[in-house]
């Protein structure tokens, strides 16, 4: 379902963005002109991993996914033009923080980190002054680039603090070293992709951890039919990580920032049982061509995938609806700015289910943006095009500290007094299979300019060079206009190719 207002219609209006911040509601209004009083809010980011804005009622979604992200949509700004800086975790998760993109920070990798210099330049470092800072992630990705930030976190909750199993060791024991003992265990003791050095090693591995499932299983397999919710070897229950959350928020010191990031709806999809066979429904997406990048899925089994995903959103959107309930509760809803959104999307179309894919199509990159801020009790509809590396500067100015300088992001609108420019370009990058230090040779870009995204391919042999959608006449990406448009098309990948040579330097 297309937006009310579509974003040329926005642009036609852009003149009048001006006037938005005379006409702001009063409450909104008052907390941007008190911003740098001494009674500074508290800020929650919340991130759902992998939760694609095309898989939500707010964003025009035929299922009922998300009721309790709806009821919170009502008190809040609803970015509908949103876009991730990657298409799985590291990428998109490195620049929400950051405030950068992948080109710029280099966590382009399973597992990756960001360059050095962005170790003290992220949302913690940005927050300065006497808040109080604390994160948590069910992903152990993600908890690598946390334990990047520690420096400026006051407390990192470990991954296995809120897992039922979790073998990672070998940070208990070099704590100050996480990402190099992780990589050492995995090489190993786990082998992954290539045999582990110590087979004796990796054999007690498997064993021990053959014999912790088999009792997760036994303890938790009535309530999870399909599997205990887990990835990469960490097992966890949901309900544990929002129970601590609804516990820290208001033990906290005032003001504090808090980074939660939870695993669902990722896959895979493991709702608890009440949730399995909730959409009796014949819903059929758009039938959308295959992509060269196809991992074999037909039609029917994607769409099989699409609903089991969707079983486990209305799960992780129910534990939600209990952590919102209980800041309304406990009044902490009346002094925090809530920040909702995702590190990327998911896909089911094109012979491909998941994220871990070099396209970039928009079930990938569109994801959620949600800020409620203190007293705000409207709703209100944002359409310009925007960026997880605008979250950065935009905590900034709302916390009164200044926005950071090497930052690619801007402040978001609702929050500024002039508009954002109508031919701003947005970018995402998957880069993956090129060197962190070096030229990025082997990627996927995607740039989002007024209505056009480009999505750009280098060094995959036998692939087209481009591909040219307008998004507001055609938001299934099903017409590709590089041919029929061929002069937006060079502009575009002629803006990618320049980045990149800037970048390469």
């Amino acid at each position: 379902m297309s937006p009310s207002i579509t974003r040329r219609d926005f642009l036609k209006l852009t003149s009048l963005l001006p006037l938005l911040y005379l006409h702001m509601p009063s409450e909104k209004a008052e907390f941007l002109s008190s911003s740098h009083d001494s009674g500074q809010p508290n800020v929650l980011v919340f991130v759902f991993d992998a939760l694609s804005a095309r898989n939500m009622p707010i964003y025009g979604y035929s299922r009922n996914t998300t009721p309790n992200l709806a009821r919170f949509a009502e008190r809040a700004s609803i970015y509908h033009s949103h876009h991730a800086g990657g298409n799985f975790t590291t990428p998109g998760t490195a620049s929400l923080l950051t405030g950068v993109y992948p080109w710029t920070h280099r966590a382009i990798h399973l597992y990756g980190s960001v360059l050095d210099p962005f170790r003290n330049r992220n949302i913690f470092s940005t927050y300065s002054g006497t808040g109080y800072k604390y994160a948590y992630t069910h992903n152990p990705q993600a908890e690598l680039l946390l334990q990047q930030f520690q420096a400026d976190v006051d407390l990192l909750k470990h991954t296995r603090e809120l897992a039922i199993y979790d073998p990672e060791y070998s940070d208990r024991i070099f704590a100050s070293d996480h990402n190099v003992s992780f990589w050492s265990e995995q090489l190993i003791l786990r082998g992954n992709d290539t045999k582990p050095s110590s087979l004796f090693g990796n054999l007690l591995f498997r064993t021990s951890r053959l014999s912790e499932i088999k009792k997760i299983a036994s303890e938790y397999g009535r309530q999870y039919p399909r599997g205990v919710p887990n990835l990469d070897d960490v097992y966890f229950i949901p309900e544990d990580a929002i129970n601590w959350l609804i516990h820290e928020l208001p033990a906290s010191r005032k003001p504090s920032l808090g980074y939660m990031h939870i695993l669902p709806p990722h896959g895979p999809y493991d709702p608890r049982k009440d949730f399995i066979g909730i959409f009796h429904d014949d819903f059929k997406p758009t039938s959308k061509p295959t992509s060269q990048f196809t991992q074999g899925f037909s039609d029917d089994s994607a769409n099989e995938n699409r609903l089991q995903y969707d079983e486990y959103l209305a799960y992780a959107d129910e534990e939600f609806g209990r952590l919102l309930d209980a800041m309304i509760q406990q009044g902490t809803l009346d002094n925090t700015i809530v920040i909702v959104t995702a590190d990327h999307g998911e896909l089911f179309e094109r012979g491909i289910v998941g994220h871990v894919t070099p396209v970039l199509y928009e079930p990938l990159l569109h994801i959620p943006l949600l800020i409620s801020i203190p007293g705000q009790t409207q709703r209100q509809d944002m359409y310009p095009l925007t960026s997880c590396v605008d979250i950065l500067p935009t905590l900034a100015k709302l916390t009164g500290q200044p926005v950071p300088e090497w930052g690619e992001g801007e402040v978001l609108p609702g929050f500024r007094a002039d508009p954002i420019q109508s031919d701003r370009s947005v970018y995402a990058v998957d880069a993956k299979s090129s060197p962190k230090h070096g030229p990025l040779n082997k990627l996927s870009v995607a740039v989002m300019k007024e209505n056009y995204k480009l999505i750009y391919y280098r060094g995959y042999p036998g692939i087209p060079g481009s591909e040219l959608f307008d998004l507001s006449n055609d938001p299934e990406e099903l017409q590709d206009l590089s041919s029929s448009k061929p002069t937006i098309a060079a502009d575009l990948q002629q803006e990618i190719e320049q980045r990149l040579r800037l970048t390469n330097s």
